[in-house]
């Protein structure tokens, strides 16, 4: 008996911790339930360190993510669709760019908000956009001496 009172104890405890985890995963990686979102489309040159699921991003704040990337084959850029969070209204002459979280970090979708009184709708395409900058390509024009 002295047996059972214990393992149901340890099974208790190990679904707590099972339970805790999963609200602390929802929590950091800011999961909601049924948020609504809206779709924007964009055209990158290059989408280095981006792919679904990487983070978009309003003046350093979590607004949305990358939903699909695609392969242009005829114009060889990466179509790029955003899902944004309803009630974020983003200006018509916004740009959006693919930025760095610094040396060691990993890339990100910035959207850089004009100042337009106009909005997007959904399905909108965001024109003004800024692909990746490779570091190995920005090193290797340093050591070269090349200022261009």
């Amino acid at each position: 008996m002295a047996e059972n009172t214990t393992e149901v104890l340890v099974g208790a405890g190990v679904l707590a911790a099972a339970a805790a985890f999963v609200i602390y995963a929802a929590q950091v990686t800011d999961y909601q339930s049924g948020s609504a979102t809206y779709p924007l489309q964009a055209s990158f040159r290059s989408l280095e360190g981006v792919s679904v699921g990487t983070d978009v991003r309003l003046a350093g704040v979590r607004v949305g993510s990358v939903a699909a990337v695609d392969l242009n084959p005829e114009t060889f850029r990466a179509e790029t669709t955003v899902a944004l969070r309803q009630g974020i209204d983003i200006p018509d002459d916004s740009a959006i760019v693919v930025s760095s979280e610094g040396l060691l970090g990993g890339n990100f979708v910035e959207i850089m908000p004009g100042g337009s009184p106009f909005f997007f709708e959904a399905g909108d395409t965001i024109t003004d956009t800024q692909g990746a900058v490779s570091l190995v390509s920005l090193l290797l024009r340093f050591v070269s001496g090349s200022g261009e």
